[in-house]
């Protein structure tokens, strides 16, 4: 890092520190007008650090170099000390003990404050700089590793990028050459291993220092939750919808074997899937090619029709400036740059600064994931406004943040959305099961990945007894229990293939997060379709509806300032379940069970 970067991080430290001092030396009176000195100026402080780490991140997520990475840690450090310092956790600590005399805005910025200094707690800075430092390593590699396979045949690695990876994965017959292109896909987890068990150490630490159990349970809590209570909601999903999984996979075996040309298999080899982890599986529907439909689209449009659909439903506009920040488009081969490739969305300042980092392409999985990250991008628009405190400015929980850009984009990929943005033929029909069935796909197979297999590993890795020399072992042992899924070959110890997943990297324990917001999703687009559209689930559209746009928009404005479960509650009369689910897709149910008849269900 250079001199005048630690200059600028230095001072901006000293700001805060400042900023603590005053706050303290004006802390008489009343518990309520301590509280509201407090926060004002924690909120202020907060957010200019806020943005400074995010507009660090953002330069060293487009452009992976050693100087950006360093400014990256540096930002994050400077944060890291005011969040965590010791004055502000003391005077959290204070004020908790009297909530029965502050209002339930002022308890919930408290403990959103308590929570936010437990991940980096002033009482052990050098552990809090050593995780910092260790996550934007972390990072730097993950973001600029360099992918090669060896094309069956040769005898020299080529590059390969990971859109390169994920397209062989979903065209290829080849046996040999998917086989060769998975492999190459699980050489970044060798990379990573050791900052990972780095990392699982200092994350432990830290919570640990701030009376959390491990950093799972910090994570949990997040959600207003116990690591129990987590575990017991993430198998309950898991558990109901099991019996639809089952079906899916028992059809899958067959309908692979036979484009293989293999024996029906017990375990699916993971090399036979389209997808990296087996996460979803695209494609295995012939009869709806969707991607041919995007062939004539470019990259531009995707994004500008994902903007035009959300504006549509009356929530807030994008800004100009969301245009000119964002990264939305895959880099050319012979770029002299590299970014990392994972699709996210970003509020930079807490003030309608938003942008997103994508590398869009025209086919179908990127029109969802554009409207799926115009989501998040509404949903922050629609919080980032004054009567929603700054340290409250963001999703109800983790898990409400996903379920309302799963939400939004739910109906976007059915058949009156796509004939009306000119993407489908108005005279086209699909036959409405088959449709039924490629979503399940991709939403009922992600549920014991998300729920199941990820949730467990990372609970195991962080608060149970998971040694460094099992962490393959355990992910296999989760992947054939939870998946049904073997891989191709022994991978020994020398592997670390769960670290190949981003998110186990850089939003570590708490990936359950998505199979929660898939749960919500249905539970709204149900309520929405029913009581507003007055439509089939199956078979409708949002597009240019204000009334499904005000629906949503009331549970988006309030940001974290309400529960997310009581949110739930209010908006659709009852509790959290996968009820909607498997009712949306209960014909789907049907059809499978016909489909499968004389077959050995399960594994």
């Amino acid at each position: 890092m250079s001199k005048s970067v630690k200059t600028h991080f230095a001072q901006l430290a000293v700001f805060a520190m400042l900023g603590a001092v005053h706050v303290q030396a004006g802390d008489l009176g009343s518990v309520p007008t301590e509280a509201k000195l407090f926060l004002e100026y924690y909120n202020g402080i907060y957010q200019r650090l806020y943005t400074v780490a995010q507009e660090a991140a953002w330069t060293a997520s487009t452009d992976v170099t050693p100087e950006n990475t360093g400014r990256r840690i540096g930002a994050e450090q400077a944060k890291a000390a005011f969040v965590g310092s010791p004055f502000v956790i003391e005077r959290t600590r204070g004020l908790l003990q009297h909530t029965n005399e502050l209002d339930e805005l002022t308890v919930r910025q408290l403990r959103m404050i308590w929570l936010r200094a437990a991940e980096a707690p002033g009482t052990i800075p050098d552990v809090v700089t050593a995780r910092v430092t260790a996550e934007a390593q972390q990072s730097a590699v993950l973001d600029g590793f360099q992918f090669k396979w060896m094309r069956p045949g040769t005898a020299t690695p080529e590059p390969i990028t990971p859109n390169q990876i994920d397209d062989l994965l979903q065209t290829s017959t080849n046996l040999p050459e998917r086989l060769a292109v998975w492999k190459a896909s699980k050489e970044i987890g060798v990379a990573l291993r050791p900052g990972l068990l780095k990392l699982r150490e200092l994350r432990n630490r830290v919570a640990r220092e701030m009376g959390f159990s491990s950093f799972f349970a910090l994570q949990v809590a997040g959600f207003g939750m116990s690591t129990a209570e987590m575990k017991t909601l993430t198998e309950q999903l898991v558990q109901q919808t099991k019996p639809l999984y089952e079906q899916l996979h028992c059809w899958a075996r067959y309908r692979l074997a036979e484009r293989y040309g293999q024996p029906v298999p017990r375990l699916i080899p993971a090399h036979w899937l389209p997808n990296r982890w087996g996460q979803e599986w695209p494609g295995l529907v012939q009869e709806i090619d969707l991607d041919r439909l995007f062939a004539c689209k470019s990259p531009e449009w995707i994004v500008r029709q994902a903007v035009a659909y959300g504006e549509s439903l009356g929530l807030p506009k994008v800004p100009p400036s969301f245009w000119d920040k964002s990264d939305l488009y895959e880099l050319p081969s012979n770029a002299t740059r590299k970014k990392n490739t994972h699709a996210s969305a970003w509020d930079i300042n807490l003030e309608g600064d938003v942008r997103s980092l994508m590398s869009v392409k025209p086919d179908a999985n990127w029109f969802a994931t554009a409207h799926h990250e115009l989501g998040h991008i509404f949903y922050q628009l629609s919080y980032d406004r004054p009567d929603v405190p700054i340290v409250l400015r963001e999703g109800a929980s983790p898990a409400f943040h996903e379920a309302m850009a799963e939400t939004l984009a739910a109906p976007t990929m059915q058949l009156p959305y796509l004939k009306q943005v000119g993407v489908v033929p108005a005279e086209l029909e699909f036959d409405q099961v088959q449709w039924l069935l490629n979503s399940a796909l991709d939403q009922i197979v992600f549920i014991p990945w998300a729920a199941g297999v990820m949730t467990s590993w990372e609970h195991d890795f962080y608060e149970g007894d998971l040694s460094a020399d099992e962490l393959n072992k355990r992910w296999w042992d989760y992947v054939a229990r939870f998946q049904g899924i073997a891989p191709p070959e022994p991978r020994g110890e020398e592997y670390c293939d769960p670290a190949t997943k981003t998110h186990i990297n850089d939003d570590p324990a708490q990936y359950y997060k998505y199979a929660i917001a898939f749960a919500i999703k249905y539970q709204l687009h149900m309520y929405i379709a029913k009581n507003i559209l007055h439509q089939d689930p199956r078979n409708c559209s949002y597009y240019g509806n204000k009334e499904v746009g005000a629906f949503l928009y009331n549970l988006m404005k309030v940001g974290a300032t309400r529960d997310w479960r009581q949110l739930i509650r209010e908006a659709t009369g009852e509790d959290l379940s996968a009820k909607a689910m498997l009712e949306y897709y209960a014909p789907l149910m049907k059809y499978l069970q016909e489909q499968n008849k004389g077959r050995d269900i399960g594994w």
